[in-house]
């Protein structure tokens, strides 16, 4: 936080800024009681990469699915699902998928895995770490801002991860830390040697295979290979439908965008965090231009059915788009295309792709 001068002309004046101060101090309270996360962690040597698995008793469960539990009325700051509305929620992708990843490590996740721990649903989970901005730079990278609050989250739901990747051992199949962190347009980017030490201490504290998440354009850059060479496989998200792909052109873009991944880290396994097409977009904002596919079930199905084929083919590890609309998502128009990702609606009915059984 920037420091203020803060002139108490009035007694409410000097009230807010005794609260004000009060409040850096209880951040500095907590940042010096976190100092074991503050220590740099030193890359592991010999490096071994940790196989990330996408099968179970040799059964291939890599046609994996996205899951945002988060129903209408429910966000990720306000209210949260239900137990209940968990378990119908993990019974119905058990239908379709063996494996699923999620983006945070509090929240519901914790009773996610205890439900399929306690049901018996012989489920695999991805857990994520959610990780934002901790400081802000200005163009010659000099630090000119700092967030004290963004540094406790993160390292709470780092905490969170290593905790739950050991106390679930049969259910965690990874860790992903960090979402979207380096590529252009992301609003919570991360520095990377902010990140590698995040990876490195998920690393030292579990066995699981430990990764971030980014979009295809960032992996083909030549500047990822040093995130890429510390994690043990590399997620990507590769999304025809926002790069301006007609549905016709959508798989051979996305065949295209794995190619120049793989080529530039020819030593790492890949694993596609996120493709997907949407059922609704508005014809406002970013989305009317980037997006020239058509929106819809029947696209959706399509798309769903020729990636399927693809990554089913030739044994990609892959996690679909979402399981479920979420309406929390984007702006308040009810088309705004963040909400309309899922291969079920929000009120848990499957989308044409699934209901005329072509699934995964």
């Amino acid at each position: 936080m920037r420091s203020m001068i803060v002139i108490a002309v009035s007694l409410c004046a000097a009230i807010g800024a005794c609260a004000a101060e009060k409040g850096q101090e209880d951040v500095a309270v907590k940042l010096a009681g976190s100092a074991e996360i503050q220590r740099e962690y030193l890359r592991q040597e010999p490096f071994i990469r940790r196989a990330f698995v996408a099968s179970v008793d040799g059964r291939w469960i890599g046609n994996a699915v996205c899951y945002g539990p988060h129903r209408d009325g429910q966000s990720p700051d306000g209210a949260s699902p239900t137990r209940e509305e968990l378990l119908e929620d993990l019974k119905i992708m058990s239908g379709h998928w063996k494996m699923f990843r999620m983006y945070g490590s509090r929240g519901a996740t914790e009773t996610v895995l205890q439900i399929i721990r306690d049901e018996g649903l012989g489920l695999r989970v991805v857990v994520g770490a959610w990780v934002e901005t901790e400081m802000r730079e200005d163009e010659e990278g000099q630090v000119v801002e700092r967030f004290p609050e963004a540094v406790i989250n993160n390292r709470a739901e780092v905490e969170t991860a290593i905790r739950l990747a050991n106390e679930y051992p049969r259910i965690v199949a990874a860790v992903t830390v960090g979402n979207e962190t380096h590529v252009s347009w992301s609003f919570h980017k991360v520095r990377t040697p902010t990140l590698v030490n995040y990876i490195r201490q998920v690393r030292a504290q579990t066995d699981v295979p430990v990764s971030t998440a980014d979009v295809s354009s960032y992996w083909a850059k030549p500047e990822s290979k040093a995130l890429a060479d510390e994690m043990d496989f590399i997620v990507t998200h590769i999304y025809a439908m926002w790069n301006k792909q007609s549905l016709d052109d959508a798989m051979a873009w996305t065949q295209e965008q794995y190619a120049l991944n793989v080529e530039r880290h020819r030593d790492h396994r890949f694993v596609i965090g996120e493709a997907g097409w949407a059922t609704v977009k508005h014809n406002e904002g970013e989305q009317a231009t980037l997006i020239v596919g058509e929106a819809g079930e029947n696209s959706q199905q399509q798309f769903h059915r020729d990636f399927t084929a693809w990554v089913t083919e030739n044994q990609i590890p892959n996690f679909f788009f979402e399981a479920f609309d979420e309406n929390w998502k984007g702006g308040e128009h009810p088309n705004e295309v963040e909400k309309h990702w899922g291969l079920f609606n929000a009120d848990r009915t499957p989308k044409q792709a699934l209901r005329e059984g072509a699934d995964r």
